[in-house]
């Protein structure tokens, strides 16, 4: 992942200077039915500089707050066992030894080993808001965002279904997210819950690593409209 943050200033000069050309910016919406068209937006929220740096920062600080911290081994003053030295120092042709909970035997203590600690980091507010634009814009230049008519909503829940629909499109071996406006139970997620490399996530806990981890980003049109007006209201 760092490898691949490392190559977005470069990329996206030249996506950006091709864009900066147009009258508008536009994603493609699939319909139900397999019909799709061009969405149009404004050109002016996905045009801004990324920062490769900042979304390594975001990366770190996420994957480290997923980490419980709760592995925790005994050393030899843990361990439940007697303290009597096993056998006498001199005369019996073996190495010196004291009790049995040393660490050379075995269900003895642990050296140097794991004890509970707390991994998280701290992420600026504003860093983590910048991080998740950037990563939007990422993958709109790369052609990876692109929107579910709200009927998908209605889709009969069968995995053949929406299997098909991503056959149809050449999207069956790649990452892909569907991102809902709320996480509650419907048809499109009882058809797509048991499709190879596709999860589900609402608008709300959306992120940019999940962003990035992604091949194609599906927003449902509701939750796209409520995240062109979220970003316009940031751009203001």
């Amino acid at each position: 992942m760092p490898t691949k943050i490392k190559k977005l200033a470069t990329e996206n000069k030249r996506v950006i200077k091709k864009q900066k050309k147009e009258t508008g910016l536009s994603v493609v919406k699939y319909y139900i039915d397999g019909k799709k068209e061009n969405l149009t937006i404004d050109k002016n929220i996905f045009n801004i500089k990324i920062n490769p740096k900042n979304l390594a920062l975001y990366i770190r600080f996420y994957l480290s707050n997923q980490r419980q911290g709760t592995v925790s081994t005994k050393t030899r003053a843990e361990v439940s066992g007697s303290t009597r030295k096993i056998y006498r120092q001199k005369g019996t042709g073996r190495a010196r030894h004291g009790d049995i909970k040393a660490p050379i035997f075995v269900g003895g203590g642990v050296v140097f080993g794991p004890k509970p600690r707390d991994y998280s980091l701290k992420f600026n507010k504003k860093q983590k808001q910048k991080a998740l634009l950037e990563s939007l814009v990422y993958q709109f230049n790369h052609g990876r965002l692109l929107v579910f008519d709200n009927s998908f909503l209605v889709i009969e829940p069968k995995t053949k279904k929406l299997f098909s629909f991503f056959q149809d499109n050449n999207l069956v071996e790649q990452k892909k997210l569907i991102v809902l406006l709320k996480m509650e139970k419907n048809n499109l997620i009882l058809a797509g819950r048991n499709i190879k490399n596709l999860n589900f996530i609402s608008l709300e806990s959306l992120n940019p690593y999940e962003l990035l981890k992604a091949e194609k980003i599906f927003f449902l049109e509701s939750a796209f409209n409520n995240l062109i007006e979220r970003l316009c209201k940031l751009m203001k």
